[in-house]
């Protein structure tokens, strides 16, 4: 019998996720190029505050907190590709409208905060519709994989793009960097383009079924609610159920609130970080671009090692090492100098990127497995809503800081609250556990009761009800519910138990069957 031949990689072996992965890659350089290009704009070219720099790295974030959780409802309505191909050619030409205006010589703060306003908004549709995609692209065997492979190809894309951005803009201007950003998307466009997977329509995901015309008939005869004003009372419920499913669980609650936390602290120190290495340390654009792509390079590394060391060590385990652990050299970037002081925000960078980069790793392929693929848009947007909603707070906080207080000593506000973000998890029940869980279960309150005796009715229902022939209700069903089997008389004849019976009398006492 001969032995099993090694799988050979998914970018080999799957044409579309290879695709994926490279429209994806590509987008990424491009937003990395952003990140450093569009600050340095505002520092070279616009001669921005600090409060003004702060401001536009909110307002590329503030679309979450506007749009985010409709984006999720919309990305379970509609094909998610066609989703992320309008947001890639919408970003596309929003990022070639910047150097366009520099050679017009109409370039200018509400310039800058009105593209990073629309592009963000383009970005809360494509990471939505990206993230629920990925599930029904791979088979759940290949998505542990094709995580790794995205996040440690995004880390490396942001390690070129960030120096490529602080290069490009030394040697050709700041403004003319946004070319190579432009490029990226469509890039990702084409490469979207050519993906031939055939993706469950939104009417099969929730368990719909529509007839020849493409109707809906269990939607027949249901009234206003599903049309005109009643449409947005759809929207507004089906954006509530994301929120309650978040609120309500208490892993996916848990790993929200964290990732609020730990934003708030990174987008603080972020949002100021050209503005500090240019101003406060005195270095040149190309030098930043490469001493934050340096530290940039941990996200390489901590997406590889995250699913060998969650492995060895267990998920819930290794998220503690890796967002509370490794966070801790953070405290190291506010030491940074000219000379050899430098090392300390390459050191600090780079422990701060190997542990948020291997976390959304391991959280990436937990949601994936826990959360239900028909609920997958709202819920995974209604976390980011959440995470990234503390972002463009963070971002403002930190330029408010950097005005009063100085660069430095807000470096330090900002870079000491993202390990202390790492308590959540610690004081959480991902503290207690060695794995995160990959099916969901009901809670052992009593709205769990009750979800469970409804699921047992229901089955109840289809063994009894009247469409049955009598020998099939005669057969003992072991999905029949257990009271209702041990609820006999004396005589041994069954009593059927209805909805509305309870074990329990009026009183509270346990009624004795019989």
């Amino acid at each position: 019998m001969k032995p099993d031949a090694p799988r050979r990689s998914l970018l080999r072996r799957h044409r579309d996720f290879r695709l994926l992965w490279c429209g994806e890659t590509a987008g990424k350089f491009g937003a990395s190029v952003t990140g450093v290009a569009m600050p340095l704009i505002a520092v070279s070219e616009l001669h921005a505050s600090t409060f003004q720099i702060g401001l536009l790295s909110a307002a590329s974030w503030a679309p979450w907190l506007v749009v985010g959780l409709a984006a999720g409802v919309w990305v379970d309505r509609l094909p998610r590709r066609t989703v992320m191909l309008v947001s890639a050619a919408v970003s596309l030409v929003l990022f070639t409208a910047v150097p366009a205006a520099a050679w017009a010589g109409r370039l200018s703060t509400g310039l800058l905060l009105a593209v990073a306003l629309l592009t963000g908004t383009s970005a809360v549709f494509f990471q939505t519709a990206y993230t629920a995609y990925l599930p029904d692209l791979l088979a759940p065997a290949d998505q542990p994989e094709g995580n790794a492979k995205l996040h440690g190809s995004a880390s490396a894309a942001q390690i070129a793009g960030l120096g490529s951005g602080g290069l490009v803009a030394q040697l050709a201007g700041a403004a003319n960097g946004m070319l190579a950003n432009a490029a990226t998307f469509l890039v990702s466009l084409l490469c979207l383009s050519g993906i031939r997977h055939r993706e469950t329509p939104a009417a099969a995901r929730d368990g719909r079924v529509r007839n020849h015309d493409g109707h809906d008939p269990g939607r027949a005869g249901r009234g206003p609610e599903h049309t005109g004003r009643g449409t947005d009372r759809a929207l507004r419920r089906e954006i509530g159920e994301g929120l309650r499913l978040v609120a309500g669980d208490r892993w996916l609650r848990t790993l929200t609130l964290y990732g609020a936390t730990s934003n708030l602290a990174l987008m603080g120190y972020q949002s100021i970080l050209v503005a500090f290495l240019v101003r406060e340390v005195g270095l040149a654009p190309g030098t930043v671009g490469g001493l934050v792509a340096v530290a940039g390079s941990g996200g390489v590394l901590g997406a590889f090692a995250a699913r060998r060391v969650a492995s060895r060590v267990g998920t819930a385990r290794a998220m503690l090492l890796f967002e509370l652990g490794l966070p801790v050299l953070a405290l190291l970037i506010p030491l940074t100098g000219s000379g050899t002081g430098v090392l300390c925000y390459a050191v600090g960078g780079f422990g701060v990127s190997a542990g948020v980069v291997a976390g959304n790793v391991i959280k990436a392929g937990f949601q994936q497995h826990y959360c239900p693929p028909e609920l997958l848009g709202r819920i995974t947007a209604s976390a980011a809503v959440l995470n990234f909603g503390t972002i463009p707070v963070g971002a403002l906080l930190a330029g408010v800081l950097g005005t009063a207080v100085g660069l430095r000593p807000a470096m330090w506000i900002t870079t000491a609250g993202v390990p202390l973000a790492g308590l959540v998890l610690l004081l959480s029940p991902v503290g207690r556990a060695r794995d995160l869980p990959t099916t969901h279960h009901p809670p052992p309150g009593r709205s769990g009761r009750r979800a469970g005796a409804r699921a047992r009715h229901r089955r109840g229902h289809r063994l009894t009800g009247p469409h049955r022939s009598s020998s099939a209700r005669s057969v003992r069903d072991p999905r029949r519910p257990v009271r209702a089997r041990r609820a006999r008389g004396r005589t041994g004849a069954s009593r059927r138990l209805g909805p509305w019976h309870s074990a329990r009398t009026a009183s509270g006492s346990r009624r004795r069957p019989g």
